[in-house]
């Protein structure tokens, strides 16, 4: 058996890989490669037609990054566990086939704690600002009242799981970004961010009807003291309209090319 190091104190285990040495092996000429700027998870990706870059490595350095091991929460295996606190969702599976990834929090991902079930997935979802934004913020989202299509523009990045709890929509979301400082950290606005990688990776893997523990703060500090409160508060960000709606824009960012089972964009949901 593959020995396990401990991520975290009580956390997690992963699994530790171990390259094979062969001291058989012919003499080659050694010749100087210069490392991947990214990780190999993490590298760049075309998918519905729209091509993502890699991740630049400064950004998942350390526990911040997808990991595939053995869960030590208090979740059972087939649920999604959130800690918006130390900033890690788990998709809980059985033996060390966990898989953990790193996230990003805004005060609406704060919000929440406690179950719900996913009822809604979607590829390359488009976002409107709720009537509630608009009212209370209108400087900041009045001027993409009019909503943003799916794609690369768009603030819910490449897919997007919908939570419900008693039926009813939370307007609590699980959904990717563009913005890759924000994962491992706090921000003003937003749901749960991951990583456009990790969504998509993690999107395959969750069936409609799934359960969502969401930790609270007393939770989190429990569970997983080492990374209670990790990261730091990112300053609000405003969008300048031109980079959404100008015609160099819209030219730049083609929509997603969908299959027969496509899902349609469209969302009314808080960022």
């Amino acid at each position: 058996m593959m020995p396990v190091s401990a991520l975290g104190r009580r956390q997690f285990v992963a699994l530790s890989g171990l390259a094979a040495l062969s001291a058989c092996a012919p003499r080659v000429e050694e010749v100087a490669v210069l490392p991947p700027d990214h990780l190999p998870e993490y590298g760049p990706v075309t998918d519905s037609g729209i091509h993502l870059p890699a991740i630049p490595s400064n950004f998942t350095e350390g526990v911040n990054r997808r990991i595939t091991g053995q869960y030590l929460g208090e979740q059972p295996a087939g649920t999604i566990d959130v800690d918006p606190y130390a900033k890690f969702l788990y998709l809980v599976r059985e033996g060390d086939q966990s898989v953990r990834y790193p996230i990003g929090v805004g005060r609406a991902g704060r919000a929440f704690s406690g179950d719900g079930t996913i009822r809604v997935k979607k590829m390359w979802p488009g976002w409107t600002p709720t009537a509630n934004m608009l009212r209370t913020e209108p400087d900041v989202y009045g001027p993409f009242a009019r909503g943003i299509p799916g794609g690369r523009r768009s603030p819910l990045g490449a897919r997007a799981l919908y939570l419900y709890k008693g039926g009813r929509d939370t307007h609590y979301r699980i959904h990717g970004t563009n913005d890759l400082e924000s994962i491992g950290n706090s921000g003003s606005a937003g749901c749960i961010r991951m990583f456009n990688h990790d969504i998509i990776h993690l999107f395959d893997l969750v069936d409609l009807g799934m359960r969502v523990h969401v930790r609270s703060e007393a939770e989190s500090l429990r569970v997983d003291p080492e990374n209670f409160n990790r990261g730091y508060e990112i300053p609000a960000r405003h969008v300048n309209p031109d980079d959404i709606y100008s015609d160099e824009a819209i030219a730049n960012d083609p929509p997603p090319v969908f299959g027969a089972a496509a899902i349609p964009a469209g969302d009314d949901v808080p960022l």
